[in-house]
């Protein structure tokens, strides 16, 4: 299956609680932290919803 490599470029304060929910079940706590996540349906949706928040690179 691919891989995606997902960087946080935007902060999360100031965002719904849904969206800051969203990061962090990415992995994501910090800005500029980069987590490799098998790209399923699930991820590929949570990163959707973040979309305006983070970078997204195919490896």
């Amino acid at each position: 299956m691919k891989k995606i490599k997902i960087t946080q470029v935007r902060s999360a304060v100031d965002r719904p609680i849904r969206q800051k929910r969203s990061l962090v079940a990415l992995g994501l706590r910090k800005m500029h932290q980069t987590v490799e996540h098998e790209a399923t349906p699930q991820i590929l949706g949570i990163v959707d919803s973040v979309k305006h928040l983070v970078s997204v690179e195919e490896l």
